[in-house]
């Protein structure tokens, strides 16, 4: 299945136990709006190469769509129309005022100069200005975007539109316009979902913990678990990773990534692939990565205890299934991986008020907005004797239900 069609199996499984209206479901299989454009820019030797860009606008029920803008090379419609209907998900299940959407170009960005990066990035809000807004639809980062992207698309929106209020974008870097603590909050979110659940899943006070990736949320995940007295067994780029069952330091690893360009012959610590990272033993394995990771290839040779899912989409349905059979708690992402997304929302609230919080205020703010997210879904799970996933599309199917009815009620 593609990650469309994966999303739409969860989706299913999930009414399975928590049915709803057909009005519901029917706008939940399909996005509101799609485009697809293609972006001419001129590169640096005078030629003009043409890019294909996307914008899913999934559902606004609850709210302007709200999603990030990914630069991939496999990033295609099918792929972001599946990021988008998980978005709308996951800003129902966090409860902010939210809908979901989703953009991309199909571009390698690690291919182009930083001028051609620039121009690409004003090419796609230049393709989609007209859809975008602090009211309407409010893009972030995502796969290879980051701040100082968004500040360029931020800037190329004012420019375009004259609106001055900065509240179009965020993800920003704080020298135009971004949050306190927004560069962490997908990492910090992450271990404050595990920090709230440890229990209910019967992990130890202290945990190794694998980490598949080395962005920006794999890095910071691997520091704070690191931080906190856990033990960092397993970190990987996309070209392969580390084991050492005695721990690594997250900071050593990134200086030696840092002066070799490669994890290869890092001391003290066994080179391994990212296959072979994520069947390690450990308590905690998360894919930090890309989705697709866990399939029903490999999801029987899984010995982490808890999956912590803080890519999109890394576990499959049919994994899920064997997982569960194996006693693997999946800790699932449109849950895990939304504190992205909620500080997100907070960088847009103070935009638009004019203000400026601290970390501090945003990450307690987050913390504990997570902290309540995370107990009503295992108490959903608890209620409807199911596993994670479907009691967190659960919880948000029942949001976007009252939602529903609001809207009709209103027409």
């Amino acid at each position: 299945m593609n990650a469309f069609e994966e999303a739409q199996e969860q989706l299913r499984r999930s009414l399975a136990v928590f049915p709803v209206s057909d009005e519901l479901h029917a706008r939940l299989a399909r996005a509101e709006r799609e485009v697809t454009v293609s972006i001419p820019i001129t590169m640096d030797d005078g030629s003009v190469r043409m890019f294909e860009g996307y914008r899913v606008q999934y559902s606004s029920l609850r709210g302007p769509y709200k999603g990030g803008v990914r630069f991939h090379p496999q990033a295609d419609i099918n792929e972001v129309r599946a990021l988008a209907f998980w978005m709308t998900m996951k800003c129902a299940l966090a409860g902010i005022p939210m809908g979901g959407g989703k953009g991309g170009i199909t571009v390698e960005p690690r291919s182009l100069s930083a001028q051609e990066l620039e121009r690409l990035a004003r090419g796609w809000v230049r393709a989609f200005y007209a859809l975008l807004g602090p009211d309407q639809d409010i893009p972030a980062p995502d796969v290879n975007t980051t701040p100082e992207i968004m500040c360029w698309m931020s800037e190329e929106y004012e420019k375009l539109t004259g609106d001055t209020r900065n509240a179009a974008f965020t993800g920003k870097a704080l020298t135009c316009g971004g949050s306190e603590g927004r560069g962490a909050a997908t990492s910090a979110g992450g271990f404050y979902v595990f920090e709230a659940l440890r229990t209910h899943v019967g992990l130890p006070e202290h945990i190794t913990i694998a980490v598949q990736g080395m962005g920006n949320v794999g890095g910071g995940t691997a520091h704070i678990f690191h931080e906190h007295g856990h033990t960092v067994v397993a970190m990987s780029d996309s070209k392969g990773g580390l084991y050492s069952a005695s721990g690594l330091n997250p900071k050593a690893v990134e200086n030696y990534k840092k002066e070799h360009k490669s994890l290869e012959g890092f001391p003290d610590a066994e080179y391994i692939s990212n296959e072979e990272l994520l069947e390690l033993p450990c308590d905690v394995l998360v894919p930090a990565a890309l989705e697709n990771q866990i399939t029903r290839n490999n999801a029987g040779k899984i010995q982490a205890k808890v999956v912590l899912e803080l890519a999109n989409g890394p576990t499959s349905t049919e994994a899920d299934d064997i997982l569960f059979g194996k006693g693997v708690t999946v800790i699932p992402d449109i849950l895990a991986n939304s504190g992205g997304v909620v500080v997100s929302t907070y960088e847009w609230e103070q935009n638009l008020k004019g203000e400026h919080w601290s970390e501090k205020d945003v990450l307690d703010k987050l913390r504990v907005l997570l902290n309540r997210e995370s107990e009503n879904v295992w108490e959903m799970s608890v209620k409807l004797e199911t596993d994670l996933r479907r009691a967190a599309f659960a919880v948000a199917l029942e949001r976007l239900e009252k939602a529903a009815k609001l809207a009709a009620q209103a027409l």
